[in-house]
């Protein structure tokens, strides 16, 4: 089988990293190539050789097909060209490259993962994505097919571990229950989800990941649990459970008591007088589930609201102008000292 023994090393040759952006690789590009450029080098045949190195990898990397393939493939990258098109031009950019050596593959991701002896499940053999439906939706894998491989492509050790993002409903990671999966092309299996799950926790399921063709050896699917958002209540890094309640000035000035919904349903709450929009009050306890059975608390943020003047009644409009005919209170006091 033929390889590409001219692979060269882009990034290296323009001196930036693998994650270098767009941006990066430009102001890289146009530096080198000041220093590199024939007018500047005369008669020199090592810097005009770099000048033209530098032009073919500035060509590759800020295209961003080029650059998803030749991060992809490496060495191969040209070759993943000619997969995927059969007309001429793109065989001409194999380099000699035999396309009839994967005519026999079901694609170019077969004969690449034959090559480099990576594998993936069944029927979904050369797609780049997988997927999981559930009874309350779709959980998507990891789309990168090669997001299982956590080295080079010199690394022949096949990684048949998958991994996909599972949201849930905040009920539902609250309270835990068990989930139906169905993987394309495979029987049904259910998944027990903990009561307490957080964004970011993983479940692992045996024996649910790529299937080694050679052996016959099923690595494990691991769910990354995230959380749909909810409309009132939001969960912070600490896993205590937040929401906002509104007051009105009147309320903020007088205190009140008022029903505060929780997880466990709505539970009586008082509001102190003179409290201020911003503060926090905590019902301990309300919070969220944690593995070892306690609760974290529930946080309670106070906004202060202010009708609409058009909706005032007469005798509120009245209200208010004999409040500040009179009010004695003046938060604005400190803005005569202020002086830049």
């Amino acid at each position: 089988m033929s390889t590409n023994k001219g692979f060269k090393d882009y990034y290296t040759i323009l001196g930036v990293a693998k994650t270098a952006s767009s941006d990066d690789i430009k102001k890289a590009y146009r530096k080198l190539a000041r220093q590199l450029h024939p007018d500047l080098n005369p008669d020199d045949e090592i810097a005009e050789e770099k000048f033209k190195e530098l032009n073919e990898a500035h060509e590759v990397l800020s295209d961003e097909e080029n650059r998803r393939q030749y991060d992809r493939y490496g060495q191969y990258w040209k070759e993943a060209q000619v997969g995927r098109t059969s007309d001429s031009s793109a065989t001409e950019a194999g380099e000699g490259f035999d396309k009839s050596e994967f005519d026999n593959y079901n694609g170019f991701e077969n004969f690449i993962n034959e090559l480099l002896h990576r594998y993936a499940q069944g029927d979904n053999q050369g797609q780049r994505a997988y997927r999981y439906t559930t009874t309350s939706g779709t959980a998507d894998l990891d789309s990168d097919f090669d997001q299982g491989y956590r080295s080079s492509y010199s690394n022949y050790t096949p990684h048949r571990d998958l991994e996909a993002a599972f949201v849930l409903t905040m009920s539902e990671a609250f309270t835990g229950e068990q989930k139906e999966l169905q993987l394309q092309g495979q029987e049904p299996f259910k998944v027990r989800i903990p009561a307490g799950a957080k964004p970011g926790s993983r479940i692992r399921i045996k024996g649910k990941g790529r299937t080694n063709p050679l052996t016959g050896e099923g690595g494990d699917l691991y769910l990354n649990i995230d959380i749909a958002p909810h409309p009132f209540f939001q969960l912070d890094t600490d896993l205590h459970l937040t929401c906002e309640i509104k007051l009105a000035p009147d309320e903020a000035v007088l205190g009140t008591e008022l029903n505060v919904p929780t997880p466990d349903g709505a539970v009586n709450l008082k509001i102190p007088a003179g409290i201020d929009s911003g503060q926090t009050l905590r019902l301990r306890q309300k919070g969220w589930k944690l593995p070892n059975g306690d609760r974290t608390d529930l946080l309670v943020k106070i906004k202060i609201v202010t009708p609409n003047t058009q909706d005032l009644s007469p005798i509120e409009r009245t209200s208010y102008e004999t409040i500040r005919a009179n009010r004695t209170f003046k938060p604005h006091s400190d803005l005569e000292s202020i002086t830049l």
